[in-house]
């Protein structure tokens, strides 16, 4: 066992073959481990392969990679958000590890239950709305940006959310990511929105009204299934792979759960943070097989209400 992160050891029980050690240079090898901001070995190794396939494919050319373990939990053992999302740029020597939220999952009352809790995450799948993160192989592509609503900022000033969307297309297990509308985006809504008459505003709708509401920041928290990360750290990889797409590689993959899985039972796994293996006792691979008849299922016996407008603001 290795010392890891939070004071806990991490498991590691079997380690990607695809790249010798003696093939990550010195100064990124000096970032593997299982400490606060270090990197696990499997994770990189598979990070590395990827995208060095892709530009050997002619697929990227941007000079940055990016990594997730979406083994580690929320939190490390000093209460700050723990680091699990990497930004590598081999050329220039940099590496930035980041905060990143994981898929929420969802609880299907009386059918299945494979929602994740906020510290560390037990379920991953592929499913189209389950909310779960798939482990695996994507590529950046386009960015969106999305008008979310007004708010009032510091010093009373309205201030505008526009949240830029990082689109992702993935192969394997992840190549429905586009159906998912899985990416990356800033960990941040509205809440408690209102509609407030302002026909001279851009973003006002047919009738003059625009929402209005408070921005909520979710940063390393759950997701839909997206990968989030906080606002500054949002616009920054927005910046870096705009009209340069670049390689994503998210552990664990379906492989390493079931591995994970039965390691739990006796048998030979892969890595998994120990920390996070306490707290869930065994992680679970949901295929979408099995999860997309749940939720037709779950949609016939909870057919979704008509949706509610907003209220007018001063009129709740």
């Amino acid at each position: 066992m290795l010392e890891g992160a939070f004071g806990v050891a991490a498991l590691i029980l079997a380690s990607s073959p695809a790249l010798a050690q003696e093939d990550i240079p010195p100064w990124l090898a000096a970032h593997v481990g299982t400490g606060s901001g270090e990197i696990a070995r499997p994770v990189l190794e598979r990070a590395r392969a990827l995208y060095q396939r892709k530009v050997s494919e002619g697929a990227v050319r941007n000079a940055c990679y990016f990594a997730m373990d979406a083994t580690l939990p929320n939190n490390s053992s000093d209460g700050s958000l723990a680091r699990r999302f990497y930004e590598i740029c081999e050329d220039r020597q940099v590496f930035h590890a980041i905060p990143a939220g994981h898929g929420g999952g969802r609880d299907l009352h009386g059918l299945a239950d494979f929602s994740n809790r906020r510290q560390c995450a037990k379920n991953f799948g592929n499913a189209e709305d389950s909310f779960l993160t798939m482990g695996g192989a994507y590529v950046t592509a386009e960015t969106k940006a999305s008008f979310k609503g007004y708010y009032r900022g510091a010093g009373g000033q309205d201030q505008v959310l526009v949240r830029t969307f990082v689109q992702f297309d993935g192969e394997g297990e992840t190549a429905n990511a586009r159906q998912r509308a899985i990416g990356g985006h800033a960990a941040v809504t509205m809440k408690g929105v209102c509609l407030r008459h302002d026909p001279e505003s851009p973003y006002a709708n047919e009738n003059g009204y625009v929402p209005f509401g408070t921005p909520v920041d979710y940063t390393g928290g759950r997701s839909d299934g997206c990968t989030s990360w906080s606002p500054s750290d949002a616009t920054r990889i927005a910046a870096m792979v705009k009209d340069d797409p670049t390689t994503l590689y998210i552990y664990p993959d379906a492989r390493d759960v079931e591995a994970v899985a039965r390691a739990r039972r006796g048998a030979s796994g892969t890595y998994w943070n120990a920390y996070c293996l306490k707290q869930i006792g065994a992680p679970k691979y949901w295929p979408a097989h099995v999860v997309e008849p749940l939720l037709a299922e779950y949609r016939r016996l909870h057919p979704t209400p008509p949706p509610r407008p907003a209220p007018i603001c001063g009129e709740r």
